[in-house]
């Protein structure tokens, strides 16, 4: 393990590797401060760029995107009361009321403690646990990996969206796009209507630039048209330079909620499709209800603030924890960091610390250097990412439709790709506009190829004879718990869509 860790940290200690992290954190804090913007977009956007860069650099440098824009979300919703993402909306809970009296640059620092903190814990947890699970995966055959991937995508359609049937339709979309390409075992084509351009699969660039960039200028774009644009209230400047820091008993105060917040973050991460904002809401519950003044809280408490953003920042790592140790992403950045594994032909899950341990090493301490950059990013850019928010739509948008079409471009060289971005831009933008969800979609997407493999090779092994699952009692719990799952959540839909016809 020791020659690993060396030949990791050689790689990761490179100056221009430290740039590359250093620029992601920075990139995703900014893009996350903008209102409409968010991590995803980024990470979307910059895939086309890791061309160039070692797989571990890569990984690092999108990772530092992400652990950026969980973080930079947090400055709008506190200057703003306009969070840059869903996971913010509670941050602006206790953020906003702290910048109206004048505190906004308590909030924020409180915000950027939280996050940093709640990100080192829960990384801490991934190269703890990953190795472990990914071990205990490799023992697993065909009929368990079938049964995991059914049951994941399943589990991530429920908990996804408001609507099961939406995100179930959404998740076989995704699988059906993963089909085009080369049969793996006649290696005929199939599904490619005689394009050769498909003959390798639906670039996962065109795709992922496609629904979550694209597809965000035309939501925005069709908010313009229906002058739906609100301009928000000016910052409060105080003169009271107590109200500008952070003191020692504050920090201290805020310390139990930032502890909460990341064990919550953390555990909420692993699973699979809860997402962030489940994180912060209960985050955000848990340490009000701890509370001695729980009326504090909605006022402008730093508790508050401190709590949601360390839930947050914690799911980043921790949604990583089932991509190492079994290829399943736990969240939709994730699920685009796995198409950057594919790009740079590594394989998440048990394998990729067998066959690529040094990439895995290099990629932990990639994960601890964006950490630190969080910090000094956080610390020292506050001014210039206040100052991002007053970057106008006008500028902004066609600046990131024309990063969208290069990068749709850059994959195969053609315009087959972009013209492949623009369509998939459409049905992203009907995606959103009718609630469709995107996690779904682009994890049935990315898992497809994985899913027909495990469950081919499981009718071959068990020579068509369905009773062969009796001797593999993990795969008949994964497809019980399928069963379960969609008997559940049909029953809570259809429950839901009566009482809505009901009002």
């Amino acid at each position: 393990m020791s020659q690993y860790i060396l030949a990791a940290a050689a790689e990761i200690f490179q100056p221009a590797v430290l740039i590359y992290i250093v620029f992601g954190v920075l990139l995703g804090y900014v893009v996350g401060a903008l209102p409409g913007m968010n991590r995803t977009t980024a990470i979307a956007v910059s895939l086309p760029f890791t061309f160039t860069m070692s797989p571990a650099a890569a990984i690092s440098f999108l990772i530092g995107i992400n652990k950026g824009g969980a973080a930079g979300s947090a400055v709008s919703a506190i200057l703003l009361n306009i969070p840059g993402e869903a996971s913010s909306a509670v941050t602006a809970y206790d953020g906003y009321p702290m910048a109206r009296s004048g505190k906004a640059q308590k909030a924020l620092k409180a915000a950027l403690f939280g996050s940093v903190i709640g990100d080192v814990l829960a990384t801490a947890v991934l190269i703890a646990l990953a190795r472990p699970l990914a071990d205990f995966a490799i023992g697993l055959g065909p009929f368990e990996l079938a049964a995991i991937l059914i049951f994941s995508i399943t589990f991530i359609a429920a908990v996804a969206g408001d609507s099961f049937f939406k995100a179930l339709i959404a998740g076989f979309f995704g699988l059906l796009l993963s089909a085009p390409g080369l049969d793996i075992e006649t290696g005929l084509p199939r599904m490619t209507f005689g394009l050769v351009e498909l003959f390798d699969g639906v670039p996962v660039l065109s795709v992922a630039i496609g629904t979550l960039a694209m597809s965000q200028v035309l939501s925005q774009t069709d908010k313009g048209w229906r002058g739906k644009y609100t301009s928000p209230d000016a910052e409060v400047v105080s003169t009271d330079e107590s109200d500008k820091q952070l003191s020692k008993q504050e920090f201290k105060q805020i310390t139990p909620a930032i502890m909460r917040g990341s064990i919550v973050g953390t555990l909420i991460g692993i699973l699979p499709g809860l997402g962030a904002t489940l994180a912060s809401f209960l985050a955000y519950t848990w340490v009000q209800k701890s509370s001695k003044t729980p009326e504090r809280f909605g006022k402008g408490a730093p508790e508050g603030v401190a709590a949601s953003e360390a839930a947050d920042n914690a799911t980043v790592p921790a949604a990583l924890v089932p991509v190492f140790a079994i290829g399943v992403p736990g969240s939709l950045s994730t699920a685009l960091l796995m198409g950057a594994f594919m790009m740079h032909d590594l394989t998440p899950g048990p394998f990729l610390f067998r066959e690529n341990a040094t990439v895995v090493y290099s990629i932990y301490i990639g994960m601890i250097v964006a950490s630190a950059a969080l910090l000094l990013v956080g610390f020292f850019g506050q001014s210039l990412f206040a100052a991002a928010l007053r970057v106008r739509g006008t500028i902004l948008w066609p600046v990131i439709v024309f990063l969208c079409v290069c990068g749709a471009y850059i994959q195969g060289g053609t315009m087959f790709g972009v013209y492949l971005m623009l369509i998939f831009g459409f049905i992203g933008y009907f995606m959103r506009k009718f609630d469709y969800s995107f996690v779904t979609f682009v994890v049935g997407y990315l898992l497809g190829p994985m899913a027909e493999l495990t469950i081919r090779q499981t009718i071959i092994l068990s020579a068509r004879d369905p009773w062969r699952i009796l001797d593999h009692p993990i795969a008949l719990l994964f497809l019980a718990l399928t069963v379960f799952a969609v008997w559940r959540f049909t029953i809570a839909g259809m429950r839901s869509m009566r009482l809505s016809a009901a009002g």
